[in-house]
């Protein structure tokens, strides 16, 4: 770290204290050459993470966008805002884990329809006609047979490929 008052690169660390929620380190230094003492800072550098749209145009990740969306699927149904969270922090923690700087839409939207459809079917029914854009009721009727025929199997829906 180079001194402020005099240039040089040798200094001590005097003190170190974890801040805003574990994410900053103050350090307190001081200079070996001129003994000045200054204060640093140190947190994780937040790579940017952009989302793939179906047209092409890549959007920033707002988790917010995904928040909303199963909240308004969730709407007056038996789902804690706790829960749609708790889900939304995993997938996020997953994808950065990915170490991948841009993701499909699509990958996101499948993850959001699978834990749609563990947590209420009719949530997961929901946010399926908005996700996948039905374009008639036979699709949407297509859609419900499966989740009914899956039901009284008791498995899990097929992804479509």
């Amino acid at each position: 770290m180079k001194c402020p008052a005099c240039g040089t690169t040798e200094d001590k660390v005097i003190d170190s204290r974890v801040r805003k929620n574990h994410t900053v380190i103050r350090r307190r230094r001081e200079c070996l050459h001129c003994r000045k003492r200054f204060t640093t800072y140190e947190q994780i550098e937040d790579v940017q993470l952009y989302v793939i749209k179906k047209d092409g145009r890549r959007e920033l990740f707002d988790r917010n966008k995904i928040i909303d969306g199963m909240q308004k699927a969730c709407e007056k149904r038996p789902i804690s805002v706790d829960r749609i969270e708790s889900f939304v922090d995993s997938l996020e923690q997953e994808i950065q884990e990915t170490g991948e700087k841009e993701i499909p839409a699509a990958l996101v939207g499948e993850r959001v329809m699978q834990e749609l459809h563990s947590m209420d079917d009719v949530a997961y029914v929901r946010f399926a006609s908005v996700y996948r854009q039905f374009k008639d009721i036979d699709e949407f009727m297509t859609e419900l047979s499966e989740l009914l025929e899956q039901r009284r199997r008791g498995g899990r829906i097929q992804e479509n490929p």
